[in-house]
């Protein structure tokens, strides 16, 4: 059975204590490789190579760091079909939506912040013929980046491209639950050249690695993607110690459907925006509301579509819907159906596991589930359940629908259909989210700025924002006289 391997200081290495964590497809629920059980002193064998390899790295060229991050993302390109075929077995979803979606992203992710360093610049300041003042923008250190499950190698790459394009070195952590598509870009960084120690993979439980990462006083930036919850002690931890401080959270989004919509698109839109990668996107729309008049047209069309899905092995083509993450997560999502249920919901079709034939009987499928008829203010409605779960609510004002949408803790995206231009402004600069996409989702332009408000978490990821991020600013001032 294969053993993945951390990599530290440019060799894939056993963990130290040479303990090891099974690793499930959730396709099959069957364990097929063995993820490092990490801990404190592997996470201070990567932060030594990380600090040791620091000072050449953080002075390297920017056209020598930029030579290498394009290297890696024509490795990753080349790679597309393996790396698709991991990303499925590991996180259960189609193999389709990572070769589209997931594996190009991640070498998106490179190749962007490989030029966006050749263009990053920086103020001046003129006081008249008194001074003028500049500022330089240095790369803080070794950073800790921290990624989840949903998306594994594109959100990996997320972090670890700017960090290391802006000088910096880091110590990563990839989600324990699927982690072998950061296992095999440590292979490709050492194809591409990348120096020993400038990128550090440290495989593990989050109680264990992650919190090594955020405690570590040589460590004074962590980036992290996940859950509010432990978002939430990360800051606890940091804070502090004063780190600078990324934190991508959770999200309960609304998808807002006006009546004057262009109604085959939102319907189609929706269905992706609803179920795509099983629901477990943090950017997903959980909560639909449909202005009353065109509620019971829009319902009668969705949830029939929404029955169509075919759900199943995440290698054939023609599945939509794969696998659920883990076990732990299948009964959670089941919990919160029945939680409806228990609200007054009505399960409009789905709510249940699927059992599948053969090697796939085993895995862990659930029905994609659209439920109406239930408060706007119900645990349903307002906590996060990542899944393969959507509700319905009818609406009869703007104002009741911006009630509705900005009810809960979080405000990370937001989805609005209307043709109504002004409405559309109006809406998106009321709307309580870091994020507004108008008659659209998912569309992502890599310059813009990615995060949310409230519980959904602090900072702001993408285009120069993360280079902002991962460096500090230094205000130099001359006198001219």
């Amino acid at each position: 059975m294969q053993k993945i391997r951390n990599y530290i200081n440019g060799e894939l290495i056993e963990p130290f204590d040479k303990q090891y964590i099974d690793n499930y497809n959730p396709a099959t629920g069957k364990v097929y490789s063995l993820i490092p059980d990490s801990d404190e002193k592997d996470v201070k064998l990567a932060a030594e190579a990380a600090l040791a390899a620091f000072p050449k790295w953080s002075v390297t060229s920017k056209e020598e760091r930029s030579r290498i991050l394009l290297k890696i993302s024509e490795l990753i390109e080349r790679d597309i079909e393996r790396l698709a075929i991991a990303e499925s077995v590991d996180n259960g979803k189609p193999v389709a939506l990572a070769k589209m979606v997931d594996i190009p992203r991640a070498a998106s992710n490179f190749h962007f912040y490989a030029t966006a360093i050749l263009h990053y610049s920086s103020e001046s300041h003129a006081m008249e013929d008194v001074a003028i003042n500049y500022t330089l923008r240095n790369p803080v250190g070794v950073a800790g980046c921290i990624s989840p499950w949903n998306l594994p190698l594109y959100l990996f790459t997320w972090k670890v491209a700017p960090a290391i394009a802006s000088g910096n070195c880091v110590v990563a952590k990839p989600s324990e639950i699927t982690p072998m598509t950061a296992y095999l870009l440590s292979e490709l960084c050492i194809e591409a050249g990348l120096p020993k120690g400038v990128l550090n993979i440290v495989h593990g439980h989050g109680h264990k690695v992650g919190s090594a990462i955020t405690s570590h006083p040589k460590i004074p930036l962590i980036s992290f993607t996940g859950g509010t919850k432990t978002g939430a002690e990360i800051a606890r931890v940091a804070a502090p110690m004063f780190k600078k401080l990324s934190l991508e959270l959770g999200g309960k989004n609304p998808n807002i459907i006006f009546a004057d919509c262009n109604f085959d698109n939102a319907v189609k839109t929706t269905l992706n925006s609803s179920f795509a990668n099983q629901g477990q996107i943090c950017l997903c729309g959980s909560r639909i509301f449909i202005e009353r008049s065109l509620y019971e047209k829009f319902k009668t069309e969705f949830v029939a579509k929404t029955k169509a899905m075919r759900v199943g092995n995440p290698a054939d083509g023609n599945n939509k819907i794969g696998a659920v993450v883990s076990k732990a997560h299948m009964e959670k999502i089941l919990s919160y159906i029945e939680l409806a249920k228990q609200e007054g919901g009505s399960i409009l079709c789905g709510g249940h596991q699927l059992k599948m034939e053969g090697e796939f009987s085993e895995g862990y499928y659930i029905a994609p589930t659209v439920i109406e008829g239930l408060p706007y203010n119900c645990r349903t409605n307002q906590e996060e359940i990542f899944g393969p779960v959507v509700t319905l609510t009818p609406f009869d004002t703007e104002e009741e629908v911006l009630m509705y949408a900005n009810s809960t803790q979080y405000g990370l995206a937001a989805i609005v259909w209307t043709e109504n231009l002004t409405r559309a402004h109006r809406v998106a600069n009321l709307l309580h989210s870091g994020i507004v996409w108008i008659n659209c989702w998912l569309l992502r332009d890599l310059r813009t700025p990615f995060g949310g408000v409230k519980s959904s978490g602090v900072g702001r990821e993408g285009g120069f924002e993360a280079l902002h991020f991962f460096t500090e600013p230094k205000n130099v001032c001359i006198k001219l006289k």
